[in-house]
């Protein structure tokens, strides 16, 4: 079942037979286990070494190095061109002088092959910020980032990576529109309380 079909599926009635009744259970209970799945804050980010694209050209993504440079923001997102990751990185694309402001790298992750990032890093990210392809899903399962019931993807996930490897954010929810703000919002506090 497709997730528009899911969703339709979902759609109050007038009157909700129990089919309904039990698909909106089932969502429930979804929507609260992927949000137990993922590493917490205070936690060791899982180093990782990744094929990326930005702006159509692919290279090596290494977690360490960037780190290096400042804070990360990783976010998985299902499937690249999906209408709410395009949504979702339409929205990283146009916060990408922020996230720069505010010293901090933007990736997004997927199991998605690299020639299809190579793509969406062009059109949908708007050759603002890297994609990395996760194929392997190693990335992905390292952060507790599997999207539970379809587990070819991965989870909407994002978390916010301390320079020194600790996770300061993570945030999962299916819903696009909250990760941006989200993220930027932990990026300003931390560097609030940072000496």
């Amino acid at each position: 079942m497709t997730r528009l079909t899911f969703m339709t599926a979902l759609r109050p009635t007038r009157r909700p037979g129990p089919l309904r009744a039990g698909l909106l259970a089932l969502a429930l209970a979804m929507g609260s286990l992927s949000a137990l799945a993922a590493l917490d804050v205070g936690d060791k980010a899982p180093a990782f070494l990744i094929d990326a694209s930005l702006a159509g050209k692919v290279f090596k993504f290494s977690l360490a190095d960037k780190l290096k440079s400042g804070p990360v923001v990783l976010y998985f997102f299902p499937a690249a061109f999906s209408n709410d990751c395009t949504i979702e990185a339409h929205q990283f694309a146009e916060a990408t002088d922020q996230y720069t402001q505010l010293g901090a790298t933007v990736i997004g992750v997927s199991s998605d092959d690299i020639d299809t990032l190579k793509r969406f890093s062009t059109t949908e990210c708007r050759n603002k910020f890297a994609v990395g392809a996760d194929v392997d899903q190693a990335v992905m399962k390292s952060y507790d980032a599997v999207l539970f019931y379809k587990t070819d993807y991965a989870n909407r996930t994002s978390y916010v990576i301390a320079p020194n490897g600790t996770i300061i954010y993570q945030f999962t929810s299916l819903n696009p529109t909250r990760h941006v703000a989200n993220t930027l919002g932990a990026l300003k506090t931390w560097l609030a309380r940072k000496p």
